[in-house]
């Protein structure tokens, strides 16, 4: 006989923006309970965005949910953007799991546990959302510029490496991040594969797919950026809250004497799809402490899989 068919709800919200159709849009499957593993990774290629959430409950009833995170070939075990989204729609509902869901949201993922706090404007409706990556700064191996160009279709002089070479980084989540010379080199940038695939292939021990996170300044504390992932199936994505974590986490790193800052980056312009993510660097007694990211979301859809 055939299986009985199942009706599981979603939202999509566009996150990093207040602006319906900008930012980076994320699905969230409000309840995974009756998914497998193989239906999750199926849905989340169906969606096609760079990541779908899919809400559990916790293992520890203390934490509000466990959160599973797909981009449309792997799982990942942390990312910014369905982090911000995923708690934007849990504290819209108001409820998980038939627990009330206040303004301190604690996720267990693949990484640990992501600590979450939101914002309200004076009507009560959620503003904003701000989690703090789950790992240590962690910094791997260099990739000298011209080993780098020909895998983001740049010449060697459009990589800046005064400050640093590009590098691996991490808060939870790896990337390469390039510093690239001007707005016109950014805009320039593609993800160039066979390349890509060496580099790959010559940095197996970094356990990384080569997603490249590109920037440039355009204010003291306002960068402007690009994020390629084709080996997730990720052509670019529109704001990348992991990669930003680990680039102002990183940069913090370079400062004379590391003290708290703050970070715009701004991330989608080349794709139409303008995100604006908050980054703040904590330190204590002038050492890394943590970093948090921050951003808008906006409701787009509500519906039905079917199963």
């Amino acid at each position: 006989m055939p299986s009985a068919t199942r009706t599981i709800p979603f939202i999509t919200v566009d996150v990093f923006t207040d602006t319906r159709f900008a930012g980076n849009p994320l699905a969230v499957i409000m309840d995974a309970r009756d998914l497998s593993e193989p239906e999750m990774q199926q849905i989340a290629a169906e969606f096609g965005y760079s990541e779908t959430t899919f809400v559990l409950p916790p293992s520890n009833p203390q934490n509000t949910a466990e959160i599973r995170i797909f981009t449309p070939v792997t799982e990942v075990p942390f990312a910014g953007h369905p982090n911000v989204g995923t708690a934007h729609v849990l504290a819209t509902a108001g409820s998980v799991y038939g627990k009330p869901v206040g303004d301190h949201i604690r996720f267990e993922e693949k990484a640990g546990l992501v600590e979450i706090a939101v914002s309200r404007d004076a009507e009560g409706k959620v503003a904003a959302t701000t989690i703090r990556a789950p790992g240590p700064l962690t910094i791997g191996a260099r990739v000298p510029a011209p080993v780098m160009a020909p895998c983001i279709g740049l010449t060697e002089d459009d990589i800046v490496t005064r400050q640093h070479e590009p590098l691996f980084a991490s808060v939870g989540l790896k990337f390469i991040l390039v510093e690239v010379a001007s707005l016109e080199a950014l805009g320039r940038a593609s993800p160039r594969l066979d390349p890509l695939e060496a580099l790959r292939a010559n940095h197996e021990n970094e356990n990384c797919d080569c997603a490249t996170f590109l920037y440039t300044w355009v204010g003291p504390d306002h960068v402007q950026a690009r994020m390629f992932a084709p080996f997730d199936n990720v052509a670019e994505d529109p704001a990348t809250g992991s990669a930003s974590a680990a680039l102002g986490a990183f940069l913090n790193t370079l400062a004379p004497a590391p003290t708290e800052r703050r970070l715009l980056i701004e991330q989608g312009v080349e794709m139409g799809r303008r995100s604006l993510i908050g980054v703040t660097v904590h330190t204590l007694a002038g050492r890394f402490d943590r970093v948090e990211i921050s951003g808008s979301s906006v409701t787009v859809m509500r519906g039905e899989l079917t199963l």
